[in-house]
């Protein structure tokens, strides 16, 4: 199955760059939004209400593929639009349920179904499989990511220059984790942990949906895998206060609007990536990590921000992969299953080396 011509819904910060990095990689991308862009872009632009389901139906027609970088709550349709269309379909939700829907969708699919293609789950799980495979018995997986202003202002130290909506989702979703070989689900925001990035003193905490699928692929074969967030100290503690002692946690979209208004993105921003595995090489104890920080960088004249480019230039790779044969055209797609030196040959994926 040719891949060639793509859509992409939602052009936001992260969908525009997505679409511009795949215009750049030879694909011919039209864009839609329910907004018209005010600059002219270098891909087509078509102006859509995706909560429409009859118009995203139509839409599909004569496409290869569909990346949907819309809130969470909008994939389930997209995808059922891309599964009735027959084509390829590639998202970056962390949202649980809506993976499951996909995973069902993907055994009679005749393309490939491929969420979770953004930074965490995506590119954090890449790298853990890549660790995981190194060791002839891997004992833990601790993985980490954190998209952060970089001057950070107020109790808080924060500011959503990620969706509100997807923040929300992982602060109050319950968190999926293997420890000593089981399989569990722990309350989020809890499990709190110090550590250090370039001198940076940073928390850690649970968070729902980073894990993907590793828990199914590595449920007897790892004994211990979690997901984190990791934030500057002191915002877990005020989170849990907003949601729990104000009961925010029952009034989800109102609290995202709050939360957005008080702290509005910021363009200096930085994204930590921290992942950990221990375990057996030849009999002796070992431990592998990967440990980056992040920053804006421009890209076809302009700077984008850390979050932006690096979620938008994981699932751009994982498309170009797929294109190029390198990943398989039909069924469900695992993160985990995606290698990383692979990954990081690819013309946009080569951005996470530099």
């Amino acid at each position: 199955m040719t891949m060639k011509k793509i859509a992409v819904l939602g052009l936001g910060k992260v969908g525009d760059l997505a679409a511009l990095l795949l215009h750049e990689s030879g694909f011919e991308v039209t864009g839609f939004d329910v907004r018209i862009p005010r600059r002219e872009k270098a891909y087509a632009v078509e102006n859509i209400d995706v909560t429409d389901k009859d118009a995203l139906h139509g839409k599909f027609a004569g496409f290869d593929a569909v990346l949907s970088c819309l809130p969470y709550h909008l994939n389930i349709e997209v995808a059922n639009a891309a599964y009735a269309a027959g084509i390829h379909y590639f998202d970056l939700t962390e949202d649980v349920p809506t993976t499951k829907h996909i995973i069902e969708l993907s055994k009679t699919s005749k393309g490939l179904m491929a969420p979770q293609c953004g930074l965490a789950p995506g590119f954090v799980g890449i790298v853990g499989a890549s660790q995981i495979g190194q060791f002839d018995k891997c004992r833990s997986v601790r993985m980490r990511v954190g998209a952060l202003p970089q001057n950070p202002t107020g109790l808080m130290g924060y500011s959503f220059n990620w969706s509100p909506a997807g923040v929300v989702n992982e602060y109050l979703n319950d968190c999926e984790v293997i420890e000593d070989g089981e399989r569990k689900w722990v309350s989020p925001m809890e499990w709190h942990e110090m550590l250090y990035i370039d001198g940076v003193k940073l928390e850690a905490f649970t968070t729902s949906g980073g894990l993907g699928t590793m828990c199914d692929t590595y449920l007897g074969v790892v004994d211990n895998i979690d997901y984190k967030t990791m934030r500057y100290p002191g915002h877990m503690a005020l989170m849990n206060f907003f949601f729990h002692e104000l009961l925010m946690r029952e009034r989800r979209e109102l609290a995202g609007e709050i939360l957005i208004n008080a702290k509005p993105p910021v363009d200096n921003d930085v994204v930590y990536v921290h992942v950990a595995a221990e375990g057996e090489i030849e009999g002796r104890l070992s431990r592998k990590e990967f440990v980056r920080g992040y920053r804006p960088i421009e890209i076809a004249g302009e700077d984008r921000t850390a979050i932006a480019w690096t979620t938008s230039a994981s699932v751009v790779a994982v498309i170009e992969m797929v294109r190029d044969g390198v990943l398989p055209p039909t069924g469900f797609l695992k993160q985990e299953d995606i290698p990383l030196e692979a990954f990081l040959r690819t013309r946009t994926g080569a951005f996470y080396t530099q």
